[in-house]
């Protein structure tokens, strides 16, 4: 059940603009385009490295090779935007650029070194992968997060910076709720954010990922899986009722025979423990601590039959 995409990169035309005023300009290309006269030059692609914290993981492998022939063709057209690491530069923004050319076996590609602080370089990640649409909705919600907590970005800060609500914002960290499980689905495109999002009434974890696997094999649409959603809810409110009355049910019976056990207890002259499973069943334990203790037990016992 592919996931469609979600649209992330409209109205970002002042995203990095507001992002970092006075430093960069309204776009990763305008970046670029600042620098090239000062700052661009042809580098051997083996000293450039990917930013390991760049908020985005996955990469279309067919997207690539398509890239990667074009790049065969005409060479890597737009500079990466770097930073330099003194053994080596690192990528700020243009990743997918450098993957596919190594995949075409470019010896050497265009860069442009920029001097950003660690907040700017996440930032700027982010909003590129926004903007042309590249993250997934994990891996944006990670990046939000990260935003809100690395950096200590209230959620209207975070949401300012990349031109959506606060409430787009709010519910896509929601998703990081999810299952492990549910959550690499919705990255494998298994399932849609609309079906993420249904599945977050469930609080079990193992539930929800039972009915992820449901909606997944039965192909099931958002409406029906939000039907499918409430039924299970109901249910496990059926249940949390039924364990909540059980509870108070034992508690009843412990006071009951506990006063059962103190008058057993005073009829014998000896230690009384009764077990019960519920009202019905159960085991009644007596104690004796000597022989004779146990004769005058078992008197007592044969003169109730006479």
């Amino acid at each position: 059940m592919p996931a469609k995409k979600s649209g992330l990169g409209k109205g970002l035309g002042k995203g990095l603009d507001s992002l970092i005023p006075d430093k960069v300009g309204t776009t990763v290309e305008a970046i670029e385009e600042d620098s090239k006269s000062k700052n661009e030059f042809m580098v051997n692609i083996n000293k450039v490295e990917p930013n390991k914290e760049q908020p985005r993981k996955n990469f279309d492998e067919d997207a690539l090779l398509e890239l990667s022939e074009s790049i065969k063709q005409f060479g890597v057209l737009q500079p990466l935007l770097v930073q330099d690491k003194d053994t080596y530069y690192e990528i700020i923004a243009g990743e997918r650029r450098w993957r596919a050319a190594k995949l075409a076996g470019v010896k050497e590609i265009p860069i442009i070194v920029k001097k950003l602080s660690p907040q700017e370089i996440v930032e700027i990640s982010l909003i590129e992968n926004i903007q042309r649409e590249d993250l997934n909705p994990i891996e944006e919600a990670i990046a939000f997060k990260r935003l809100l907590t690395e950096f200590h970005l209230k959620q209207d800060e975070v949401a300012e910076r990349v031109s959506k609500s606060r409430t787009a914002v709010t519910n896509s960290m929601r998703l990081l709720k999810l299952n492990e499980k549910v959550q690499q689905m919705v990255i494998d495109e298994m399932l849609t954010t609309g079906h993420a999002r249904a599945l977050l009434a469930l609080e079990d974890q193992e539930i929800q990922f039972s009915a992820a696997q449901k909606i997944f094999d039965e192909k099931l649409s958002v409406r029906e899986t939000e039907k499918l959603i409430k039924k299970l809810v109901k249910g496990d409110a059926s249940d949390s009722d039924k364990a909540k009355a059980d509870d108070e049910e034992n508690k009843r019976l412990k006071v009951i025979y506990h006063d059962l056990e103190e008058k057993m207890k005073q009829a014998l002259g000896t230690k009384v423990i009764i077990n019960f499973k519920d009202k019905n069943k159960g085991k009644i334990e007596i104690e004796y601590y000597d022989s004779d203790q146990f004769e005058h037990l078992l008197e007592m016992f044969q003169s109730l039959k006479k």
